[in-house]
């Protein structure tokens, strides 16, 4: 079987990195689009791996958590009507948690939008933190008890709740926040500090780098574990890789986490680095008569 070299296979994640579509980056590197396909898949379960056993003990002050939504295979409505539609398929959440000062993606997941998940996202944020935080969500209720079991007492933490107005007429546009109130919920928050800002600006930055996040077009994600898979990608990418314009070096450097910037070439090496090396062929041996 043909494997891609590390400079060809560098191209591709680079181009997946930068919001390029599957069939776009197989028609200017004329690399199949099965091919394409399962570098991501290798790339995002190393960057999964990486980002699990490397990001912890993150000194953070201040932490901003938020839902971007998204879908798989079909929008949540369609998907009882579509055919053969896999498990995962409808409506795909991605939860993300940054440091506002670093601008890092300390803790990220994939899934629903609930309670359960909530549960599982706040408990892999406050097992990523060094220190007590001050914590902002928005008005999701399933924050609330997921924070006290992960956190107890030991965290301050404010929910910013906006209010909207009617939806306009336009059949894409976003209704209007005519308002928004900081509600402290444990601890000291500061009222300040109390802001989604970031994290919601980092919406933007996910949607603009990931094609199965782009709206009204047909990239999104078939399966919800290639879905995954991207995300993972995109946050190696974005922690490691990209200089932020604010702190004018990566997020993982602000936050201490890496010594160095990565390049594209750096997450090749985490996928070399998994895989299994080839089996040699040994020497033919005449099966015995029995």
């Amino acid at each position: 079987m043909n494997r891609l070299s590390p400079t060809q296979r560098a191209q591709v994640i680079h181009m997946l990195c930068e919001g390029s579509s599957i069939r776009a980056i197989t028609r200017i590197l004329g690399v199949g689009k099965n091919t394409v396909v399962r570098l991501l898949a290798d790339t995002g379960r190393a960057c999964m791996a990486y980002h699990d056993a490397n990001v912890r003990d993150v000194k953070a002050k201040r932490i901003e958590v938020d839902e971007i939504w998204s879908f798989t295979y079909a929008k949540q409505k369609n998907v009882a009507l579509a055919k053969a539609a896999p498990e995962g398929a409808g409506d795909t959440w991605t939860w993300t948690a940054i440091d506002a000062d670093s601008k890092m993606i300390v803790s990220y997941l994939v899934g629903g939008r609930d309670a359960e998940y909530a549960v599982e996202f706040i408990q892999d944020l406050a097992d990523r933190l060094a220190n007590r935080v001050q914590l902002t969500a928005d008005g999701l209720n399933a924050y609330i008890g997921a924070v006290e079991d992960a956190f107890g007492d030991d965290i301050d933490f404010a929910q910013l709740i906006k209010a909207y107005g009617q939806t306009p007429t336009g059949r894409y546009s976003p209704p209007e926040c005519i308002g928004a109130a900081k509600r402290r919920v444990r601890g000291r928050p500061d009222i300040g500090f109390i802001s989604t800002s970031y994290v919601e600006r980092n919406n933007l930055t996910m949607r603009m780098h990931m094609r199965r996040f782009t709206r009204l077009t047909n990239g999104f994600s078939k399966k919800v574990e290639n879905h995954a898979y991207a995300v993972a990608l995109h946050m190696m990418y974005y922690n490691f890789v990209r200089i932020h314009g604010k702190t004018r070096m990566s997020p993982a450097m602000a936050a201490g986490v890496s010594d160095t910037l990565w390049e594209i070439g750096d997450i090749v090496k985490l996928v070399e680095a998994v895989e299994a090396p080839a089996k040699k062929r040994g020497p033919y041996k005449k099966r015995s008569d029995v």
